[in-house]
């Protein structure tokens, strides 16, 4: 145990399962009092009917910390304010909130169905906007009123929405958009003291253990790189009041790794100062490119 959150409250999203449920205990064996929310959805997000969020509750009363579970689906607009509500109305204010809830729907472009697209952009993008959002609305309400405001958001995007992943589409572009949203996020609510930034996690979850079984498998003996536990302690860190000094950016958290990831950058320019005919463009995008840092690779894609 630690008091480096002692008293904080904090809403975790997707808390039931992986790195949610990590995030939970971690932040309650910092001394924080937790809402735990998750649907208990399957991997796809279709209903599995059970209830991994009263679980975690349990685990963490039985540690003598406190918390509450709140079941609301966190991409309905409806949903997302009563998730709120539930820390407002429970613990008696908000400090953190840790948006991780998603679920995937893999498939190569050529074979991605509208809803498929759709469930997955809806539960990873507005699923962190509509909790951002109505977050923002009561620390807003509390800066106006003269309440002192210490506030965090931290959103969950992915490598593939830094890098792109093939057969990943939806899930790529819904990361990549938390990923931007955060960017946003961090610009407009930094006068209500509030900071916001994001992790892009590696971790062995629900949602890697199938495409990434041999290397995330747990090893026998010594480090588990893969273990979900290794992502919470900069969460934690993040929704502390330590981190004040720290918004708009983005964490590659991997095992015993932190990284910063450097996001998109003005490359050096090329300026004819008029209008560039398209027959003299070539030469110009090659030296473009070339003066540039490669890109990153894709993950998953050949040669």
């Amino acid at each position: 145990m630690s008091d480096l959150c002692a008293g904080r409250i904090v809403v975790i999203t997707g808390a039931g399962r992986g790195i949610g449920r990590a995030h939970a205990l971690a932040f309650a064996a910092a001394g924080a009092k937790v809402v735990v929310n998750d649907l208990g959805a399957g991997l796809d997000g279709s209903a599995s009917g059970t209830d991994p969020a009263a679980e975690v509750v349990a685990e963490i009363r039985a540690a003598g910390g406190e918390a509450v579970v709140n079941g609301d689906d966190v991409a309905d607009w409806a949903g997302a304010q009563r998730l709120i509500a539930t820390a407002v109305e429970t613990f008696g204010g908000l400090d953190v909130l840790v948006n991780n809830a998603g679920f995937l729907r893999d498939r190569m472009l050529v074979s991605l169905g509208e809803d498929e697209w759709d469930a997955v952009i809806r539960v990873h993008l507005k699923g962190h906007f509509a909790p951002l959002r109505h977050a923002a609305d009561y620390w807003r309400a509390r800066s106006k009123a003269g309440d002192p405001v210490d506030a965090r958001i931290v959103n969950t995007s992915s490598g593939a929405g830094l890098q792109g992943s093939v057969g990943q589409g939806n899930y790529a572009a819904a990361k990549a958009g938390i990923a931007a949203l955060t960017l946003n996020a961090a610009a407009e609510l930094a006068r209500y003291g509030v900071t916001v930034n994001a992790i892009a996690p590696s971790a062995r979850t629900r949602m890697t253990e199938v495409a990434f079984a041999e290397m995330m498998a747990a090893p026998a003996t010594g480090f588990d790189a893969m273990a979900p536990e290794n992502v919470s302690p900069l969460v934690v860190w993040l929704g502390s009041a330590q981190s004040r000094q720290v918004t708009g950016r983005v964490f590659e958290v991997e095992g015993g790794r932190i990284a910063l990831a450097e996001g998109w950058r003005h490359g050096a320019p090329a300026d004819k100062g008029a209008r560039w005919l398209p027959d003299e463009l070539g030469p110009v995008v090659d030296r473009l490119i070339d003066q540039a840092r490669p890109a990153e690779p894709v993950y998953g894609a050949s040669g």
